[in-house]
Parts: structure tokens; sequence; C-alpha cells
């Protein structure tokens, strides 16, 4: 199971055995192997790599179910006894997809562990920190060195829903963030650079606002990458759009944080946008 994970995450044999350490022939018989005994085809393979079956499609979240239940098994039993508390920021964008998972699994492995979880915007969750509020703060960032730990490099795209094509319309109705800041910016910066006539027809808080906007048919909205709704898809130079951004997701700790509780939610956070299966650090 944690080889056709691989497999189905990288779209290819060879960099599937570089993630789960073994070599491309083991990974094509084991994959041969799960195929013979699911009795269906898994993967179409290709030239260029593989694409899952509708069976694959099928088996991959139970795949990974499978999974994680014994790396947390595992994980109970190898893991020391924390307890303390733990104050963590997460933005929205990343608060089910990725780090749900994490800090229910933590939570369970660490029962006297007290998990306090903020989800909110980066600028709040970084305000927090910088005020003591917070000990870990998860948060997009544009700069190229932040002074903090880069978990994944995620640039904000431009989307648009596959049955609506509101890119096509004119003038463009466009998504935005309600609150003034970078992702706005730089969003507005890039349809002018390519001379779109737009006009605002959305505005929202929240990315599932933004998100909820593109699939509903009522405008395309800057999305980071790996956010991107189901039945949406990213506009790229085809269509005449360009990324807006390279943002980066990036850990900060706060400085008067110690302790060993801290340390396993910063090895937990790591390993969820390791193995979250969407852009990785460079």
């Amino acid at each position: 199971m944690r080889t056709f994970v691989a497999v189905a995450d990288t779209g290819n044999f060879t960099y599937a055995a570089d993630r789960i350490g073994r070599t491309q022939s083991a990974v094509s018989m084991q994959v041969k192997r799960l195929e013979e005994t699911v009795g269906e085809q898994l993967f179409e393979r290709g030239s260029r790599g593989v694409a899952m079956t509708r069976k694959g499609e099928q088996l991959l979240p139970y795949a990974r179910r499978v999974v994680a239940l014994l790396e947390e098994t595992e994980a109970s039993f190898r893991a020391p006894s924390l307890s303390g508390l733990v104050r963590i920021g997460v933005p929205e964008e990343y608060g089910y997809s990725v780090l749900s998972q994490a800090l229910g699994s933590f939570a369970r492995i660490h029962q006297k562990v007290d998990i306090t979880a903020h989800y909110g915007p980066s600028a709040r969750n970084l305000t927090a920190l910088k005020a003591n509020q917070l000990d870990l703060a998860i948060v997009f960032e544009w700069e190229d060195n932040p002074s903090g730990e880069t978990l994944r490099i995620d640039p904000t795209v431009w989307v648009t829903s596959d049955e609506h094509n509101q890119h096509l319309e004119r003038p463009l109705p466009i998504a935005l963030y309600e609150s003034s800041g970078w992702c706005t910016e730089f969003a507005m910066r890039s349809l002018q650079q390519n001379r779109f006539d737009y006009r605002i027809a959305y505005r929202s808080d929240t990315s599932g606002g933004l998100k909820l906007a593109v699939a509903s048919g009522l405008a395309i909205a800057p999305i980071s990458r790996s956010n991107i709704p189901p039945d949406c898809r990213e506009l790229g130079p085809a269509d005449g759009f360009c990324d807006i951004d390279t943002s980066r997701v990036v850990l900060y700790r706060n400085p008067r944080s110690n302790g060993a509780a801290v340390d396993g939610m910063v090895d937990a956070v790591r390993e969820a946008f390791r193995d979250g299966g969407a852009s990785n650090p460079e």
C-alpha cells in the first residue's frame, strides 16, 4: 500500500522508488502483485510515467487510510511520552488537506499534550506568535529567503471551473480577498500585466470563499496550487495567464517556546507537508 500511494503521488515508478527507498524493479513488482490481488489494473503505463485507472482512483483513499493507520500505530509504540501545551496557528488552506490528519494523529499518540489550534490568516498567526500567544505559526510568504523553515513552495495561480469557464468572459469576473494584502496586490498586477479587462465579482475573507466562487461559476480566483477545488483547473500560459506569485509555506517557532511537546509537533507538521502530495520545497 505504501508503494501504491507513492506511485500515485509521484506518477512515476522511479520517483516512487526514491521516496520509499526501494529499487524501481521492486516497486514495479509490488504494484504488479497488488494488481493481481485486486484483480484489476491500477495504473496505465506510458512513456512519461503512469496514470491511475478508475480502479486505482477507487483504491487510493483506502490505501491512504491503511498507510496512515500503520504509521500511527508504529509511532504510538516508539514515541516518547509527551505532556504540556502546544499552541499552533494554521492557515485555512491547509487546515483540512494537510494538518487535520497530523494534529489528530499527534493528539491520539500524545494524549497528555493539550493542543490549541488557531485557524486564521497568515498575518494574524504571525502577529499572535510575536505576542507570545502561539508556539508555532504556519504562514504564507512570498520572499525568497524567509527567516522561518520552508515547508512547501506553493505558487498562487488563477483558477477557473471546468464547467463554467469564467476565464472566457469579458470583462473577466474575478474573486479577491476582502482585506488588501500581497496576494491581492500580486493578483491585480498579474491581470494588468496581461492587459485583461476585469471586474471584481466576488470578495471573501477566506480561501474557502474564493474556492466557492470558482466552483459555482461566479468568477476566477487566485488560489494556491495545492488547493485547487475538484472540477477546477489552473489557468496557464496557454490561456494567457501566468503564476501570480511563488509563495512559500513557512513554519515559524516562538523562541520562547521550548520543550519536547513543541519539538514533537514540529516533527508532525514537517511530516504532514512532506507526505501531503503537493509541491514540495526546493
